[in-house]
């Protein structure tokens, strides 16, 4: 198998980084509900510091569900995943779809010289390892029919 080469700058190019926040006092339901509305699985937490967790659904199944708690009366920060796992924009496809893996994540956020700079998602890692097949089989097909311009 050959290695993927796109980075995840390429990714945050082609899908855009508008990533959802919330702080660790907004209430699980808002949070929900921004998730619903934008139909995405994860916010990131932030405050003044900067980045200080994410929130997933997973978050929500495990942490509160479970315990039967009220998303009206919890907040974020009491069930966010904490200290947060990042990868940089210059990162390889690859190299985040090793941590997604070994990690057990779905989402990744984005993080250059200390900003945020988007979140990286376990369809947008597929999407791409797709594409580079794709376009491989492509090229492939064309050196075999002969046609050694494309």
């Amino acid at each position: 198998m050959t290695e993927i080469i796109t980075t995840v700058r390429q990714v945050l190019e082609r899908k855009g980084s508008v990533t959802h926040t919330v702080t660790p006092q907004t209430s699980v339901f808002d949070a929900l509900s921004l998730m619903a509305k934008h139909d995405i699985g994860a916010v990131v937490v932030t405050d003044s510091r900067g980045l200080v967790g994410i929130f997933t659904e997973r978050d929500y199944a495990r942490k509160l569900v479970l315990k039967g708690l009220s998303s009206k009366d919890v907040t974020v920060g009491d069930m966010m995943t904490t200290p947060v796992t990042t990868v940089t924009s210059s990162e390889k496809v690859s190299q985040v779809m090793m941590i997604m893996t070994n990690r057990r994540f779905r989402h990744l956020p984005v993080v250059d010289d200390g900003h945020l700079a988007g979140i990286i998602t376990i369809g947008d890692v597929v999407k791409t390892v797709i594409d580079e097949q794709e376009e491989t089989i492509k090229q492939l097909a064309s050196y075999i029919s002969g046609d050694l311009t494309a």
